[in-house]
Order: structure tokens, then C-alpha cells, then sequence
């Protein structure tokens, strides 16, 4: 972690583009302090998922879990990168960091409203004042970094635009809410949101910005490892409620277990990856962050898929046994799906150790029709992490 030489930040520095190959950048403190705000609108987004689905209403949750998190994680991924690329920890800079963190908590606030009740009012106001303190930066890079110029503004404009599209589709009938049809609000949502993404594609074209690839890369560790964080405990809450109520340690032993177990598979697993070395193009940089929407998504979701399986373990009659075996083993599937197909080509597997990771996410999912879906999802994980490490070992030995 990289901090401020001064004991106050200067009042203004010109912010111009800091060098893609700079020694020892780190994450600074003003980031993890905003990754730490970030993480309590996953939490919240998380819990009311959890809550959708001991409800059972697991489908309508699913839908509004997606979206509430395609917001939190645009919002944090575009200052991640921005900030690789333009952090002068200067006086304007932390001020209007500040903004983006008050966005966050007003989204935060907003997360389980969104989910429970469709209303997407409170985090579409929390999400446009986040994206409107982006453009200020973005307005500020174009100043200064004549360089990159054209690539800050389109980056303005885009930005801009489509925070008045999302104002706009709060007036739309059903514009502030997913419980309608497909063709309502959802769609509204599916189409801003792609325009979202096209807009860094777009601005790229013109000159790319001098993202840091280890700064990335340790950015979005730092990240995923405070959502896997985050899921232990809520998992670890669940827990305790459930023995504080039942006594019953047989039966949320297991689970606590397989809990545990995967959840640290899952964090050994990912930080086992090079991901400097993927960063290289500006193309595949951007699909591994892209792609980085499954991580985080799924790995927030474990930790309410563990609260909902000790709840079921313990009386819970809202869901068939195999649904709450569903919730918790195909969130992993996806995240061990997906951290695989993001690194694979730099990780230059052998072929035993490049098949095991579909192997393993294929044999959770059929864990799925099981009595023992999470511990043995907690062993199969185990067992990945046991495998890989192995066959990188011997595939040292033989280079």
C-alpha cells in the first residue's frame, strides 16, 4: 500500500497521465478506503438477495441481484481504472473521490429496496452521483493531459449522456422498477447498461489511457478478497444466529464446514493466477476486467447462498432441497468457471491441470442433486486447489 509522502496531500497537482511501467505503484490508501465504503453495497445487495430467496422468490432476486451489481461493480471498476491511470492524490482528487463514496453508501442504501421492491429510484440517484463526480475527473484529465485528450473527453461525454438516459428511465413507467415484464424496465436497464460498457471500448479507440497492470491486478485482488471476506461473515452470522436458536451443531456443522473450506479454495484459486501477465493488450485487459463482473458477483453471492443453506438446514422450509443446494453450488461453479477462462492462456497450463477446473466446476454442479451439496463442494474445491498445485509443480520440474 502506497501512501502520501506529505502529511497533507498538495493542495492541486496537474493531472496528467502517470507511466504504465512505474516501479513499485501500490494501492494507495485513499482506494482500499473506498473499496472498504464499496464493500457495504455489496453486503447489503447481498443480504437482500439472501433475503429474496429464503422468500422464495429466488427469480425475482436473481434478476434484481444482477442488476444492483452491474451498478456497484461499474461504478467501482471505472475508478479503479481511472485512478491506475490519473490518481494525483491531490486536494480535488480526494474531494471528488469523496463524492463517489457518498454516492456508493446512498447505493448501499438503496441495494435491498432495489431487490425486495423493484424501486431502483435510491441507487439510480446514488449511481448518477458517482458517475457525474467520474466526468468531473475525466473533465480534469482532459485539461491538463493534452496527450489524451480526445480519449478523457469521449470518456466526459459518454459518461454524461447516459446518466441523463438513466434519469430518464426513472420517469419511465416502469422505469425505476424490475418487477414488471421484460419488456418494462428491465430492458430499459439491459440497454443503458451496454451502453456503459461501450463507452470505455469507444474512448480507448482515440488514445489508450496508461493503466498500470500490476496496480490493476492488485486492485482487484484487493477487492476480491474483501467479498470473499465479506461472505465469511455473513456466513459466520448465519451461523451463530442458527446455533443460538437450534443448539443443533450437527447439522450447521457441515455446512459451516464446506463453507469454510470453499471459500478459502476459492481465495487460493484466484491469487494463484499471474494477472499482470494477462494485462498486456488493451483488449484482453479489458475483458479480463469485464469479465471480473462473474467473479465479484458470484463470490458476494456464496456468502448469502451459505446463509440461506444453514437456515434450510435448520428448519427452513422455503426452498426444496435441491434450489438451496442450487443457490450455493452454482455461484461457485461460475466463479472457478471464470477465473479459469480469464487466465488460462497466460497461465499456459498443461493439459491435465487446464481440464481440472471445468472438471471440478462440472462435478459442484452435480453436487447440486446430493444431500451433502456444501461440504462437498467445500471437498471438490479442496481438491482443485490440491490438483493445480501439483501439476504446476510438475510442470515446473519438467520446463
Amino acid at each position: 500500500m502506497s501512501q502520501s509522502t506529505n502529511a497533507f496531500s498538495a493542495w492541486y497537482r496537474p493531472m496528467r497521465a502517470r507511466h504504465a511501467g512505474e516501479e513499485h505503484r501500490a494501492a494507495s490508501a485513499l482506494e482500499l478506503f473506498f473499496d472498504l465504503c464499496f464493500v457495504a453495497a455489496v453486503a447489503q445487495a447481498s443480504s437482500a438477495f439472501e433475503h429474496e430467496i429464503a422468500s422464495g422468490r429466488a427469480g425475482h432476486g436473481l434478476v434484481g441481484y444482477a442488476l444492483v451489481f452491474f451498478a456497484i461493480w461499474w461504478a467501482w471498476m471505472n475508478f479503479t481504472w481511472f485512478a491506475s491511470a490519473y490518481d494525483t492524490d491531490d486536494v480535488p482528487y480526494r474531494l471528488l473521490t469523496l463524492i463517489q463514496i457518498i454516492g456508493a453508501l446512498v447505493m448501499a442504501s438503496g441495494a435491498a429496496e432495489a431487490l425486495e421492491h423493484g424501486d431502483f429510484t435510491l441507487i439510480t440517484w446514488g449511481y448518477v452521483v458517482m458517475r457525474l463526480a467520474m466526468v468531473s475527473q475525466w473533465l480534469r484529465a482532459a485539461c491538463t493531459d493534452r496527450e489524451r485528450r480526445r480519449s478523457a473527453l469521449r470518456y466526459a461525454v459518454g459518461i454524461l449522456v447516459l446518466q441523463v438516459g438513466w434519469l430518464v428511465r426513472l420517469a419511465l413507467p416502469v422505469g425505476g422498477s424490475v418487477a414488471g415484464s421484460v419488456g418494462g424496465g428491465t430492458v430499459t436497464f439491459a440497454v443503458l447498461a451496454v451502453l456503459e460498457l461501450a463507452v470505455p471500448v469507444w474512448a480507448e479507440r482515440a488514445e489508450g489511457t496508461t493503466w498500470h497492470p500490476q496496480h490493476i491486478a492488485e486492485r482487484y485482488g484487493l477487492f476480491t478478497l474483501i467479498v470473499l471476506g465479506e461472505s465469511v461473515m455473513a456466513a459466520g452470522l448465519a451461523v451463530g444466529a442458527a446455533l443460538d436458536t437450534h443448539k443443533d451443531l450437527g447439522s450447521v456443522l457441515p455446512v459451516a464446514l464446506g463453507g469454510l473450506l470453499t471459500v478459502f479454495a476459492l481465495w487460493w484459486m484466484y491469487f494463484a493466477q499471474d494477472a499482470p501477465r494477462r494485462l498486456r493488450t488493451q483488449r484482453t485487459a479489458m475483458l479480463w476486467g469485464y469479465g471480473h463482473y462473474v467473479v465479484f458477483a458470484a463470490a458476494a453471492a456464496v456468502g448469502a447462498a451459505l446463509a440461506v443453506n444453514v437456515a434450510h438446514v435448520t428448519g427452513s422450509r422455503a426452498l426444496t432441497d435441491v434450489r438451496a443446494a442450487a443457490v450455493y453450488t452454482v455461484p461457485v461453479a461460475l466463479f472457478v468457471t471464470c477465473v479459469w477462462l480469464l487466465h488460462r492462456r497466460a497461465a499456459r497450463l498443461s493439459t491435465a491441470a487446464d481440464v481440472l477446473p471445468p472438471a471440478a466446476a462440472l462435478a459442484v454442479l452435480c453436487l447440486t442433486f446430493t444431500p451433502f451439496a456444501v461440504l462437498g463442494t467445500g471437498v471438490v474445491a479442496s481438491l482443485l486447489v490440491a490438483g493445480s498445485v501439483v501439476l504446476g509443480r510438475h510442470g515446473r520440474a519438467d520446463e
